[in-house]
C-alpha cells in the first residue's frame, strides 16, 4: 500500500513518528507522499525523509497551502490585513528557489488549491494556486491539489494558467461529472477515510463510478494526522489506518485488497514516476 498524502510533519507532533512509520510498515504500507504546508514544513518533511529512508521511502512535494497562507486563518478568522501581499510574494520567492535545487525526495508540487470554506481572499488563493501550476508546469512534476467547495475553480484555473501538466485531487469527495471533468485532464482522485463513513453516500457512489469505469486514476491516502476513519474519531490519523480505506472498498464493491493494492500502487507510481 501506498498512501498518497500524509502530513509526516505535522503527524511527528502528535504522535512518536519512527514508532508510527514501523507500525505501518507492519501493516503493509511501502511508500508514502508527504506533502507541504509552507516553506518550514518543506524542511522538515525532506529532513524527515533522510531520516527515515532505511525504513521506508518518503517522497515529498514544494507547497503553499491555502490554509496555511496565514497563521491566524486556522480558525477562519483571517483578514485581508494577515496577508501582506509582499510576504505571500517573499513565500513564492522562495518556493521558486526551492524549486532550482531540488531536494531528491522531491516528486510533486503541493499542496495547493482553493478552499470555499475559509476566509482567504480568492483572489489571493487563485494567484498563489496560479503559481504552482506553472511551477509544476516548469519543473514537469504533477500537481497535488486541495478543494472545498472549489471544483469549478480548480477546473478554470487550470485553463487560465494553461496547465499542461498532471496531478491529483486529493481526498476527492465531488460528483461523478466533477471526476470526469478531472479524469478528462489526466487527473487522478484521492481516495482516503471520508468513505468510511455511510454517511458519504454521494462520494460512495463516485468512487463505484471510478472503480468501473477509471481504476487506473485512483490513488490511497490518509491525509495524517487528519480525516480520521469511522470509529478512530478522537484520535490522531496514522497512516497505519489505510488498510480501513482498502478494507472498506473490498466489503462496498467485492474487489481483493490484493487487487486494490495492486491497482493503487501501480497508478501512484506512474503519477510520480517513481519506484
Amino acid at each position: 500500500m501506498i498512501d498518497s498524502h500524509c502530513h509526516l510533519d505535522l503527524l511527528a507532533s502528535k504522535v512518536d513518528l519512527h514508532t508510527s512509520l514501523e507500525t505501518a510498515k507492519a501493516a503493509g504500507l511501502t511508500r508514502i507522499m508527504a506533502p507541504s504546508i509552507n516553506p518550514r514544513s518543506w524542511e522538515a518533511l525532506q529532513a524527515l525523509s533522510e531520516q527515515h529512508s532505511s525504513l521506508l521511502p518518503i517522497d515529498t512535494a514544494l507547497g503553499l497551502h491555502p490554509y496555511f497562507l496565514t497563521d491566524s486563518n486556522q480558525d477562519n478568522t483571517a483578514s485581508t490585513t494577515d496577508l501582506p501581499e509582499q510576504a505571500i510574494d517573499e513565500n513564492l520567492g522562495q518556493l521558486e528557489a526551492a524549486a532550482a535545487t531540488l531536494h531528491p525526495s522531491v516528486k510533486a508540487v503541493g499542496e495547493t488549491g482553493i478552499d470555499g470554506h475559509i476566509s482567504v481572499p480568492l483572489t489571493l488563493q487563485k494567484k498563489v494556486l496560479h503559481a504552482h501550476l506553472k511551477l509544476a508546469d516548469t519543473k514537469a512534476l504533477p500537481v497535488i491539489l486541495h478543494h472545498r467547495k472549489s471544483h469549478h475553480l480548480l477546473l478554470e484555473a487550470f485553463k487560465q494558467a494553461k496547465y499542461q501538466g498532471v496531478g491529483v485531487v486529493h481526498a476527492f469527495s465531488g460528483s461523478v461529472e466533477a471526476a470526469k471533468a478531472y479524469i478528462e485532464r489526466g487527473f487522478y482522485l484521492g481516495i482516503g477515510g471520508t468513505i468510511t463513513y455511510e454517511r458519504a453516500r454521494k462520494t460512495r457512489d463516485t468512487l463505484k463510478y471510478l472503480l468501473e469505469n477509471h481504476f487506473d486514476k485512483i490513488l490511497l491516502e490518509t491525509d495524517a494526522p487528519d480525516m480520521p476513519m469511522y470509529g478512530r474519531q478522537g484520535a490522531p490519523n496514522e497512516p497505519q489506518y489505510l488498510s480501513d480505506v482498502v478494507d472498506v472498498i473490498h466489503e462496498l464493491f467485492a474487489i481483493s485488497p490484493k487487487q486494490i493494492i495492486s491497482i493503487t500502487t501501480q497508478n501512484y507510481l506512474r503519477l510520480f514516476e517513481t519506484a
